[in-house]
């Protein structure tokens, strides 16, 4: 927590996130941090969550007494009349990783108020760098100085010249070269400068104790009580499919065939545009159309990947798809039979609540509407096309009182476009009759559910976790069905998530008072549960379906292996056809390989299992390990420093005296083996107070500038013996010293200001603008010189925070001149900047210490 308050305090990032922090949790971190701001700075925060979490943040609020306000990130921000807050905290805040009109919205507010932000996320990003990029620029400026460049990058590259003559207007140490990167070298050292992240193996490793009696790891608290680490057992569920069955035909290479012809033009209809008739388009149609060009294969390969997807979850949520389908490509054709405009906008951008693992598109459906939800013996799909003709002709009627789909004239496409929906309609048919009749009564994954559920954990409570909405609702009525009484399920589009999950695990959330009769078992659930929530009264998760990113699973998993977990293992089944792996990995190959013909993918989890079909294939032979989370080279740079801090005076007390007393420019030299490792490394501080690493080689040349990477090579034991140092060990220290200097003096403003949005930038650009006024009557040589001293003032020392909160609200409301009589009076009294009694000195970098590598 600490760590994560001193990222925020940071001056020149205003920001930070916050990963996964084993032992005490995002979500506890925050509101300790927003209790520390609130106290200190009698400000107020602002929580910024899915609309699932809202509840869970009003408990915590009550609980820690906090004085926070709690929006859903799907409600707009009035971003001019919205209130103050210090700090913004955005809760999953990887669900703005795609930018779109909710991340804007929130970008605004934070860059109109200036305020710090605190981002909670387990998954800063899945498939794309831009992911970090985007979210990092809620509080990063696009030119804002770093101080580290893309060293991988430029190395790739040839060297810095090479990347200034292929990025001549991007400066190097800006987030913006950092974006040009595609490796993962340069993301993760610059994640580990705002990034807290603490993972479970790291805890273990630096933190656990371990239990002399059994040999298990736990955490001991200061109340004396301790916490262990379960063992994540992975088990296979592996239920039987027999040659004909209906899951037997849905992976059928007849099935994948079909699924593969199909044109689906409803995700491209920028191909079906009629350029003849388009001179006749409106400004606001022609807009339409331009936007159908944005998304074209990326959106084929997105429902491409989901048909199978669904395909592993259920036969019914795979056919409810189908049956969809079919009727949205009728309500097409029964616009353009009938001359009607065309629902644009749904079809061809992934929205801006987009979740991967969600059901899309509802627009058209409800539940209770669809075939498939029935509680039959038997759930049938229509295949007569007539049937949903007739249906395609009253959900028009129904979707065109709505107002938020956009509409298109159906004169602006070509024949050709009602053609290929028809001939997809007729192919979507046959797969339906492929598969035939749903029977959950001959639903083996079902079945082998349900053995579970009543054979070896038929006492114990038990989370199903599925991808689909659809299938969560399909496992919840058919067990209800069976005569399963303690049942509950929780998608996205559930009301209330929190009281469920209190009802499920009331002990760890607090509600240790709920009756026997209210409590439940079994829950059956979206991966809106696999975040944010406690579940730790269970340690019984079933993964029904797969999803394509292995980190969902061990999301999942996270749910229950929390402090408050009794029990010494957590059991995550999976579900597998009978006869091995191999099978579901060649067809999930298969289609990569199809929707990848075309490009990029819509979709960050559409690589499966990361490329690594290992993963999977250790989850069905049920490999010890395959569910634990990375190992601790992904923590964050602070926590790794601090870490080698602590391993040294736990080891040796007396380093805690030792260590200050040494005198700045204190050096030594290790030996390394390989000749490429030699050099100087040298540890300085900044004018500024940034602390810097920079290694250079004998010939003065940079060697690296990744603080991991250094640490690295200066890592030694206590009596690791020193050698002489190479000949120009010093020349090469000053040369470091120069180079820092030089980038210091050499960095744009909104690296010595912040964003060009934030309260210091647009301050001294006001001050700036009326230091150029003629003088006059109004406008003396006095007022003059005193405005070019507050100039000065606020280029070399930050603002004090009360001055800061006034003058950025001020900036609202106020005028030129009233600004400028303000920061003159401010400066009189002395409540302008935060000046050191060194201020007025030139500050150069100091030298802390410096190693050097030597083959010696």
């Amino acid at each position: 927590m600490k760590i994560a308050a001193r990222h925020l305090r940071n001056e020149k990032r205003g920001g930070a996130m916050i990963g996964d922090v084993v032992g005490l949790g995002k979500t506890i971190t925050a509101c300790a941090i927003a209790k520390i701001y609130e106290t200190t700075y009698a400000s107020s925060t602002l929580v910024i969550c899915p609309a699932n979490l809202q509840d869970m943040w009003r408990k915590y609020a009550i609980k820690y007494d906090l004085k926070v306000d709690i929006m859903s990130m799907s409600k707009p921000i009035d971003v001019d009349s919205a209130r103050y807050y210090r700090l913004i905290i955005v809760d999953e805040s990887h669900n703005l990783r795609n930018g779109g009109k909710r991340y804007n919205n929130i970008k605004s507010l934070i860059e109109h108020q200036d305020s710090n932000v605190l981002l909670l996320t387990a998954t800063p990003y899945n498939k794309d760098f831009s992911d970090l990029a985007n979210q990092l620029k809620l509080f990063i400026g696009e030119d804002q100085d770093l101080g580290i460049r893309p060293e991988e990058y430029i190395r790739q590259l040839g060297g810095e010249r090479a990347f200034m003559q292929r990025h001549s207007e991007i400066f190097i140490r800006s987030i913006r070269a950092f974006e040009q990167s595609p490796y993962a070298e340069d993301w993760n050292e610059l994640m580990k400068l705002f990034l807290v992240r603490r993972t479970r193996t790291f805890i273990k490793e630096n933190y656990a104790k371990v239990d002399e009696t059994d040999g298990r790891k736990y955490l001991l608290f200061n109340d004396g009580s301790r916490s262990y680490f379960p063992d994540r057992i992975p088990k296979a569920l592996k239920f039987e499919t027999v040659e004909g069955d209906q899951y037997s035909r849905l992976y059928s290479s007849s099935m994948i065939s079909m699924m593969e012809d199909l044109q689906l033009p409803r995700y491209g209809l920028v191909k079906y545009i009629n350029e003849k008739k388009t001179i006749e388009a409106t400004t606001t149609e022609n807009q339409l159309l331009e936007n159908l060009s944005r998304a074209g294969n990326r959106m084929m390969g997105f429902c491409k990947s989901t048909f199978f997807k669904r395909i592993d979850s259920s036969g019914f949520s795979y056919l409810l798809t189908l049956y969809r389908h079919i009727l949205r490509n009728m309500v097409f054709v029964y616009a353009i039979e009938n001359k009607l405009p065309l629902p644009i906008g749904d079809e061809n951008s992934l929205p801006d609540e987009y979740i991967a693992d969600e059901d899309s598109n509802q627009l058209f459906f409800s539940y209770e509407e669809d075939p498939a939800i029935a509680e039959g013996a038997t759930i049938t799909f229509p295949t007569d096309i007539d049937v949903y003709r007739k249906k395609a002709q009253e959900y028009y009627q129904i979707i065109s009182t709505k107002n938020n789909l956009a509409w298109l004239d159906s004169k602006y496409f070509k024949r050709s476009l009602k053609q290929h929906l028809l001939a997809d309609c007729e192919k979507i048919i046959d797969m339906i009759k492929l598969c035939g009749d749903w029977k959950p009564a001959d639903d083996q994954k079902l079945l082998e559910l349900e053995k579970l559920l009543s054979g070896i954990h038929s006492k114990e409570k038990v989370i199903v976790f599925t991808q689909y909405s659809d299938t969560a609702l399909y496992i919840y009525k058919q067990l209800k069905r069976r005569g399963y009484d303690h049942i509950g399920y929780v998608t996205g589009g559930y009301k209330n998530p929190t009281e469920m999950v209190e009802r499920f695990s009331p002990v760890s959330n607090g509600k240790s008072n709920l009756s026997p009769e209210d409590e439940i078992r079994v829950l059956i659930a979206t991966d809106v549960l696999s975040e944010g929530q406690n579940l730790q009264d269970a340690h019984v998760i079933v993964n029904y379906d797969l999803p394509w990113a292995i980190i969902r699973l061990i999301q999942r998993a996270g749910r229950v292996d929390r402090i408050g977990q009794k029990e010494n293992k957590i059991f995550c089944y999976s579900f597998f056809p009978a006869e091995g792996v191999e099978s579901i990995i060649r067809l999930r190959s298969r289609l990569n390989e199809r929707i990848n013909e075309n490009a990029n993918i819509v979709g960050s989890d559409e690589v499966f299992f990361e490329g690594n079909e290992q993963n999977l294939r250790d989850m069905f032979n049920e490999k010890s390990g395959v569910l634990d989370e990375e190992d601790d080279g992904d923590v964050d740079l602070s926590s790794q420093a601090y870490q080698i801090w602590k391993n040294a005076t736990d080891a040796n007390p007396k380093l805690k005296q030792i260590i200050p007393s040494i005198p700045n420019i204190a050096y030594s030299t290790k030996t390394v083996t390989d000749a490429g490792e030699q050099g100087v490394i040298t540890y300085a501080r900044t004018a500024n107070d940034f602390d810097v690493l920079s290694w250079l080689s004998p010939d003065g040349s940079l060697v690296s500038q990744s603080q991991r990477r250094i640490l690295q090579a200066m890592a030694c034991s206590a009596d690791t013996p020193a050698t002489m140092p190479i000949d120009n060990h010093h020349e090469l220290v000053a040369k470091a010293i120069e180079k820092i200097a030089e980038q210091s003096a050499t960095s744009n403003i909104g690296g010595i200001l912040g964003n060009r949005f934030s309260t210091r930038y647009r301050i001294i650009q006001l001050l700036e603008h009326a230091y150029e006024r003629p003088i006059d009557l109004f406008y003396t040589e006095e007022i003059k010189r005193a405005l070019k001293l507050a100039i000065d003032d606020i280029y070399n020392n930050p603002l004090l925070e009360s001055t800061k909160t006034i003058l950025g609200q001020m900036l609202r409301r106020s005028s030129q001149e009233e600004i400028v009589d303000y920061v003159l009076e401010l400066r009189r009294n002395g409540t302008f900047c935060r000046i050191s009694e060194d201020a007025n000195q030139q500050r150069e970098p100091q030298i802390i210490c410096s190693m050097g590598l030597s083959l010696n």
